[in-house]
């Protein structure tokens, strides 16, 4: 299906000019060969989030994730450092931990009872010379740990590249740390179970990102959001190849009389604006003076997507002080009733494209250049 000249040609239409380009064909949305082609492509090949540095806050903390069927464990270090390592012991390659706990010593594999630091290395092999002899001269403890995989936090969330070919994170993202170069390096303080929300969606992970995308849906699908941020007051944010978004300029949330603390030292600009950027291919940013968000994307199936958001403030206070404890929750009640307005619209488009008619759809050369964008880029990178 993937390989034949027709999927090509319609990969080469969603390359047009957004004027002329058609979108991302219906066996993309509607496959599991699809997301096992978007495994290969898309999400192994380069940089992709698989979750956030708060899942893991404390030293020894370590999380089983399951990305796409490669079975990684996130580590915080004793230096507080996140890592990421495949989830499976170097001796026989058994799971090595099942379900989130914070490990005191050293993570023991269930198996043999290998044992290994939380910075990966090999540290223990019982019996491995036979009954009471713990060593061996073919097992090299230098060459036998945790096999590490290439790792990077932006706004902690958590990014990690499969293949290990993939440029250097800081050159990835290097057009995104531009566009939120206000916010990013700064240090963000996590809100706490009150601060984090998630939808598992009956939908096509690609379909939640392109909505999250474009600002063009917002006068029917939010009109109460639409009641003060206009579809007027939004803008395009784009960097082909890397990210596309929104933004909007009259950014003015009612907190009641004390407001969330600001983050200290931004341009003025940040009074009023706040951007949206879909950083390709499974996250997106928030970016507001008082707090920020980002919401992970993890595909369960091609028509199975969980979107995960988790909010973070300027200040430790802010974010787990007594006094901004109500305000928390209710800022995370709007946003999960903003977020929760999309949903009808995900699945309906994952229905939708069970139409045989339906070739891709085309794009608004106006309002959905940031849509096509993000088509673009993997229409490029599924190319091969």
């Amino acid at each position: 299906m993937f390989a034949t000249p027709r999927f090509a040609a319609e990969l080469d239409a969603v390359l047009q000019p957004v004027g002329r380009a058609r979108g991302l064909p219906n066996a993309l949305y509607t496959s599991p060969e699809a997301l096992a082609l978007e495994r290969e492509r898309l999400f192994h090949s380069g940089w992709a989030s698989i979750g956030f540095g708060a899942d893991v806050p404390e030293p020894g903390d370590a999380l089983p994730v399951d990305w796409l069927g490669a079975p990684l464990l996130m580590v915080r270090d004793r230096e507080g450092r996140v890592r990421v390592f495949e989830n499976v012991c170097r001796h026989r390659g058994m799971i090595l931990v099942e379900e989130k706990r914070n490990f005191a010593g050293v993570i023991r594999c269930p198996y043999h009872s290998w044992c290994y630091s939380l910075d990966g290395r090999l540290r223990a092999t019982p019996h491995v010379g036979g009954p009471g002899i713990n060593a061996h001269e073919s097992i090299d403890p230098e060459t036998t740990g945790l096999t590490e995989i290439r790792s990077a936090m932006l706004l902690d969330v958590v990014f990690v590249n499969m293949d290990g070919r993939a440029p250097d994170f800081a050159e990835w993202s290097a057009g995104l740390r531009s566009q939120i170069g206000d916010f990013a390096g700064r240090e963000i303080f996590h809100g706490g179970p009150e601060s984090g929300f998630s939808f598992d969606l009956n939908t096509n992970w690609k379909l939640v990102l392109e909505n999250n995308a474009e600002s063009y849906h917002l006068p029917w699908v939010h009109p109460g959001l639409s009641a003060y941020s206009r579809l007027e007051d939004h803008y395009h944010l784009e960097e082909r190849g890397g990210y596309s978004g929104q933004g909007t300029l009259v950014y003015a949330p009612d907190y009641g009389p004390v407001p969330f603390p600001n983050f200290e030292g931004l341009p003025q600009r940040w009074e009023t604006a706040a951007e949206y950027p879909c950083f390709y291919p499974n996250t997106f940013f928030a970016v507001h003076r008082d707090h920020v968000w980002a919401a992970h994307l993890k595909p369960l199936a091609h028509d199975r997507t969980i979107e995960r958001i988790e909010i973070y403030y300027a200040t430790e206070e802010a974010a787990k002080g007594e006094r901004f404890r109500a305000m928390r929750a209710d800022n995370a009640e709007r946003w999960k009733s903003v977020l929760a307005e999309d949903v009808f619209v995900t699945e309906g488009m994952q229905r939708g494209r069970g139409a045989a008619g339906f070739a891709g759809g085309v794009f608004s050369p106006v309002m959905d250049s940031p849509t096509h964008a993000f088509h673009a880029w993997a229409a490029a990178r599924l190319a091969g």
